[in-house]
């Protein structure tokens, strides 16, 4: 299972996205609904030893460190990952990447994944991340290659629809293209920032957005058969992950796992079933002091989704957005229409690969990919 372990609530980064938007968001209605819980502080503080005896009760597991940004708490990080030694546990990190030059080579080479925040080219960056950000994220990936560091490095990026008089977008290809010819990551996912926010619903400006961003999803898949037709199978892990559930005809629950192959470990011990559900009392499902991975509380997702006849390959997208429901009906609708607009013309271009296949340019096994450490299948 896969064990997200808040190190911090603390971020060295104020995105537009993330920080900029919690900003103006102070009276969603959420209080009505749910429950929130504050007391947990704001650095991890659990027991090491009780982490170390919950988490070895899995079979299989996987520590993800979290945030904020988790680098923010390495000497906890290092401590953390010193108990397991000689474990059969693995190693993964979600970060902005702006202190992986601090990481000690003997500690960096311990991870098998980082999933770095950067959401394309220097100026798409820069505009939701701040001044800088780019290079100094750049630089710092460059640098831990040289370290020798040899596990998969994972392009995290945020699409987060504006109005036109900002920025546009909806260039998806353009973006994705740009940072695989860098040759520093190894795959790519995106998410799509609608339904996590109340005040930033805008039917029109959403609209625009989507209507460009279906086109370039659909050069994007272009390019991917494109390069498979040169022997290469690029992990662009939404492509990857929902060609794999047509191709076998597999159905999937939530595809990031939340609630059930997945949780979250919050600064004070408390399980609950993903990492921005940690103050909401309503998705707790545990205690790392006395609780059984194998036997935690499952939260599946609800109407709409279980609605719909797209579920069984969709999975529901985000637990977070479907549970707190803070885009109107019309809004979730216009989501769900990328999401099925993206899994229609994947199925479109099964055949040709199917025929690749079938000629020795590329494998099945091109495919194949670990599910559940934290690329978005769903955008």
């Amino acid at each position: 299972m896969f064990w997200h372990i808040l190190m911090t609530e603390i971020c060295n980064s104020e995105c537009k996205y993330c920080y900029e938007k919690s900003m103006q968001e102070f009276d969603n209605g959420l209080e009505k609904k749910w429950k929130f819980d504050f007391s947990a502080p704001r650095d991890f503080s659990v027991d090491i030893e009780k982490i170390k005896k919950f988490i070895l009760q899995d079979k299989d597991p996987v520590i993800i460190f979290y945030g904020g940004e988790p680098l923010l708490q390495l000497e906890k990080i290092k401590q953390i990952m010193d108990s397991f030694k000689n474990t059969k546990v693995k190693f993964c990190m979600q970060t902005n990447g702006k202190l992986l030059d601090k990481i000690p080579e003997k500690y960096l080479n311990k991870f098998s994944k980082i999933l770095v925040s950067i959401d394309g080219d220097r100026q798409r960056t820069d505009f939701n991340r701040g001044k800088g950000t780019y290079d100094l994220v750049l630089n710092n990936l460059k640098l831990i290659r040289k370290d020798n560091f040899h596990g998969e490095i994972v392009a995290r990026m945020c699409l987060s629809p504006l109005p036109k008089r900002q920025i546009d977008v909806s260039d998806i290809d353009k973006q994705i293209k740009h940072l695989l010819s860098l040759n520093v990551f190894d795959s790519v996912h995106w998410q799509i920032d609608a339904g996590f926010y109340k005040k930033d619903y805008n039917k029109k400006d959403f609209a625009d957005f989507a209507k460009k961003y279906d086109r370039s999803l659909s050069n994007l898949l272009d390019f991917w058969i494109s390069e498979m037709k040169e022997g290469k199978v690029r992990r662009i892990y939404p492509f990857v992950g929902i060609f794999e559930s047509i191709y076998y005809s597999k159905k999937t629950k939530l595809r990031c796992g939340a609630g059930f192959e997945g949780y979250a470990i919050t600064t004070d011990g408390k399980i609950t079933t993903c990492p921005i559900m940690n103050n909401i009392t309503d998705f707790y499902c545990g205690h790392v002091e006395d609780s059984t991975p194998t036997k935690l509380k499952q939260i599946p997702v609800e109407s709409p989704c279980t609605e719909c006849s797209y579920l069984n390959l969709c999975g529901g997208r985000c637990l977070y957005s479907n549970k707190a429901k803070l885009w109107p009906e019309e809004g979730q609708a216009q989501i769900c229409e990328t999401v099925i607009f993206l899994i229609e013309e994947l199925k479109k271009r099964i055949p040709e690969i199917k025929k690749l296949i079938k000629e020795g340019k590329i494998k099945e096994s091109d495919f194949e990919y670990q599910k559940y450490f934290g690329p978005e299948i769903i955008p």
